[in-house]
């Protein structure tokens, strides 16, 4: 006898009066939403970038200016560590991706070999696996040449992009957009689609900064007239201080120590100055930073303090006093605009590497209610087709696969709005081919009756056995379905990703529905009925 427990029907009930409650929102207007009750779900499916509009950015990592980088402290650190030594050298040249130099006195070589092995290949290397940083060349005859090593530069490249991608949502969540599109492409390239943004240059004036802070000293004792000539001691940098107009002015010889790094900042906010009433960006540092901040402002009282962003130099005040309570202010050429933009960077971190845009497309609202116009039509297209199908060849038992296929696309839309996913024209090509999917179960359940009915079953028989004997082919069925999902998820991106998210719940809500939903509804009519014949 076919049967459903009073706690299954339950249950049943229960999952199809939240689904329905988390569906509907979608079919309201936003003024509507927003005067229901705050415990009421009122949010809705994320629609992407393709049925929205928005930005479209393309993102390439600066790998040449990270190994570059990372040469010049490679110089730095061979430099102190020889000067440590006292030994005497010459050529300490930086080329494409290797440095070299030459060690004059042979007398120092094991000494030197030494200081340099240990630079190429630092105690607790990366990856805990004792590989080099650096590829030491040694002739043996004082010639010595560094190249980053290639597992080294692909540890540090994944590294980068992976701490960028970070970055670049953090970004970006600060400008209140909705649900962005963040994922690496390739090596070294990052895919950014933010669904809802008409202005992209808004967007890349902030992805495009680095945003590097340091805090440096003025060199007062450098001649900055000589260094403009080229003539820059090896311990300075020339920098220059940027007007509104993002043009150089005043020319700073600023130290190459960092004396505060600006990752040690805790906190940064847009405000005005008190007494000039000109925008300003307000900073303070962690335990680490203020301690370091003081012990540096304590020493050097009289001197100007540089801070540094991307190596330009935002001011330069003169220190009049120790700065010991770890907070300060940033006063420069700001536009509140640019104060808050500031702000905005300095909160989300420095990326590690600069990224260019190498492609950028913006797609119109236009564009994307076209989208979801003809998504609506493929939609209803394929459910009116599947509904004459099913009704013309099961009856009234095709009509209950239609009514349970309308609440599949309802838990669906549900599932989609309760995970917050972002529903993109694949996605909606997901949901079409989801109907036909649904009710390929309740063929398999149909035909399996009328089998059941062949052999001389009664109704009730051939309908208990009908639901029983065909729920394993179906559950075999669409576990190759989530199996093929997954695997579009994982290693999919972008639409691919989209189709196989609504996909895969697809699967999940036509099985509960054929399975459960169809079966109450069945159980439902038989007790009221009670046909004697079956006609399917």
């Amino acid at each position: 006898m076919i049967y459903i427990g009073r706690w299954q029907r339950l249950t049943v009930l229960v999952i199809l009066f939240m689904g329905f409650l988390f569906a509907l929102p979608n079919l309201l207007p936003e003024r509507t939403r927003a005067a229901m009750p705050a415990w009421l779900p009122s949010s809705t499916v994320n629609l992407g970038l393709d049925l929205q509009g928005g930005s479209y950015l393309l993102l390439e990592v600066d790998m040449p200016g990270v190994i570059k980088e990372r040469l010049e402290t490679l110089r730095g650190d061979i430099r102190a560590a020889l000067r440590k030594e006292r030994i005497t050298y010459t050529g300490l040249d930086e080329a494409r991706d290797s440095v070299t130099l030459h060690i004059t006195d042979l007398s120092q070589l094991d000494a030197a070999r030494k200081a340099l092995h240990d630079i190429a290949s630092p105690p607790g290397t990366f990856l805990g696996l004792g590989s080099a940083e650096y590829d030491l060349n040694d002739d043996g005859q004082g010639n010595f040449g560094f190249r980053i090593s290639p597992a080294y530069l692909r540890q540090m490249q994944a590294q980068i992009v992976s701490q960028s991608i970070e970055v670049v949502r953090r970004r970006i969540d600060a400008l209140g957009t909705r649900e962005p599109t963040i994922q690496q492409q390739g090596d070294d390239r990052i895919l950014v689609q933010v669904p809802g943004l008409k202005n992209p240059e808004e967007l890349k004036r902030v992805l495009s900064t680095t945003a590097k802070m340091s805090f440096r000293l003025v060199d007062v004792g450098g001649n900055v007239e000589d260094a403009l000539k080229g003539r820059i001691p090896p311990d300075d940098e020339l920098l220059y201080e940027q007007n509104k107009a993002n043009q150089p002015t005043a020319p700073y010889l600023v130290q190459r120590r960092v004396m505060v790094s600006g990752d040690r900042l805790e906190h940064a906010s847009s405000g005005f100055d008190p007494r000039t009433g000109e925008p300003v960006v307000n900073f303070a540092f962690d335990t680490r930073g203020a301690r370091e901040f003081g012990d540096v402002t304590k020493a050097n009282v009289g001197r100007p303090f540089a801070i540094v962003l991307d190596n330009k130099v935002i001011s330069a005040p003169v220190i009049r006093e120790p700065i010991l309570g770890g907070q300060g202010q940033i006063s420069g050429n700001f536009t509140l605009e640019t104060a808050n933009d500031l702000s905005v960077l300095l909160n989300a971190g420095a990326l590690p590497a600069a990224l260019a845009v190498i492609e950028e497309r913006t797609v119109g609202a236009e564009l994307g209610a076209d989208s979801v116009q003809a998504g609506k039509l493929a939609a209803i297209g394929g459910l009116l087709a599947v509904v004459v199908f099913m009704v013309a060849t099961y009856g009234l038992f095709g009509f209950f696969a239609t009514l349970a296929l309308s609440v599949n696309m309802a838990l669906l839309f549900a599932l989609l709005t309760g995970l917050q996913a972002t529903l993109t024209l694949p996605g909606i090509a997901g949901m079409v081919l989801t109907m036909g999917m649904a009710v390929d179960a309740n063929v398999l359940i149909y035909e399996r009756i009328r089998e059941e009915m062949h052999s001389g079953k009664t109704v009730m028989a051939s309908i208990d056995a009908g639901f029983r004997r065909a729920t394993a082919t179906i559950i075999d069925t669409n576990m190759t379905h989530v199996l093929a999902a997954s695997i579009l998820y994982a290693v999919g991106s972008g639409p691919v990703r989209g189709f196989a998210v609504t996909l895969g719940l697809g699967v999940i809500t036509s099985f509960f529905t054929a399975v459960m939903v169809t079966r109450l509804i069945v159980v439902t009519w038989l007790r009221r009925t009670r046909p004697k014949a079956l006609v399917l």
